[in-house]
């Protein structure tokens, strides 16, 4: 996101996007009013697909570490 503005969650940024893609869906806006929805959409899209990212590594990374009976345990070698 901009500057000092705190990107939204997940949820918030799914929410809005449903509600931008209802308002496209309804009509009765202007062309400038579509293009301006439109473009939020996409930005409110791509802080989901962030965060979705972000779920993946770390779902991808638990899982690693509970397929590797050695993770997380102290190395044995002394010194």
């Amino acid at each position: 996101m901009a500057g000092d503005e705190k990107a939204p969650s997940y949820e918030q940024a799914r929410e809005e996007l449903t509600e931008v893609v209802r308002r496209l869906e309804t009509g009765g806006l202007t062309l400038e009013q579509s293009i301006e929805l439109w473009e939020r959409g996409e930005k409110l899209a791509a802080v989901c697909e962030e965060w979705l990212q972000g779920a993946r590594v770390k779902l991808a990374a638990a899982m690693a570490r509970r397929s590797d009976p050695t993770a997380g345990r102290p190395d044995d070698t002394p010194f």
